[in-house]
């Protein structure tokens, strides 16, 4: 049976405290019985900028950003089997952003407003009933959160959702500011490890997620739930 590592405070208003303790190991069965508990009324799914630019071939590509398209398109399934909101994030940068290499930035022009490399992967199933975010808006102010000066947490607030579940690219950049800043909305926060991935192979970031409150999941604990 393979085990999952949990921390000494197992259980809290329906949800699992310290996933990562280094002291207690237990089930993958038990992890399950908590998703089951925590994938219910309060939770959503929150897409991150699975975009054209940052797919392999993009101006600005994500090492292997495509091979999880078909992950995210699962859990896109089980949130809509059980009637959860799903978020999709996009950068919607005006051509003369302060991030691109032109202004003094670090990145090439990319995800640019209305044009290709801003739409969403023609491979991900996003549902009509998706919400859109568009982050990065400012020429004059980068922005790697989808809650840095968007209707994210109102809107998620207005459908009472306690918990999000965080899938997207890049770990390093939109989806580690996303996941922290989404702690500091009050929310809590769960990283589909599966449903990532970074500019680099670098840990850290999914390391700091961690001790900051992010709990780690992957596929098979949500697929369970869904079965039950």
């Amino acid at each position: 049976m393979h085990r999952s590592r949990v921390g000494r405070n197992e259980e809290r208003d329906g949800g699992m405290e310290g996933w990562e303790g280094r002291d207690n190991i237990i089930s993958d069965e038990y992890v399950t019985i908590c998703m089951s508990e925590m994938l219910g009324d309060g939770s959503a799914l929150i897409i991150v900028d699975m975009q054209n630019d940052f797919m392999p071939g993009g101006s600005l590509p994500v090492p292997d950003a495509d091979k999880i398209i078909p992950v995210i398109n699962k859990y896109i399934e089980i949130f809509m089997a059980k009637g959860l909101p799903i978020i999709a994030s996009r950068d919607w940068h005006p051509p003369n952003h302060i991030s691109f290499r032109q202004r003094g930035g670090i990145w090439p022009v990319h995800c640019v407003r209305d044009t290709l490399g801003a739409k969403f992967h023609p491979d991900l199933k996003l549902p009509r009933s998706a919400i859109v975010i568009s982050k990065a808006t400012d020429p004059n102010r980068e922005a790697y959160s989808a809650f840095d000066r968007t209707e994210l947490a109102d809107r998620l607030r207005e459908k009472s959702i306690k918990r999000v579940f965080i899938a997207g690219v890049a770990t390093d950049y939109c989806v580690k500011n996303t996941a922290l800043d989404a702690l500091e909305h009050g929310f809590e926060v769960i990283l589909l490890e599966d449903a990532i991935k970074g500019l680099t192979n670098d840990t850290s970031p999914i390391e700091e997620m961690k001790a900051k409150g992010v709990k780690v999941i992957r596929l098979e604990h949500l697929i369970a739930v869904k079965n039950r």
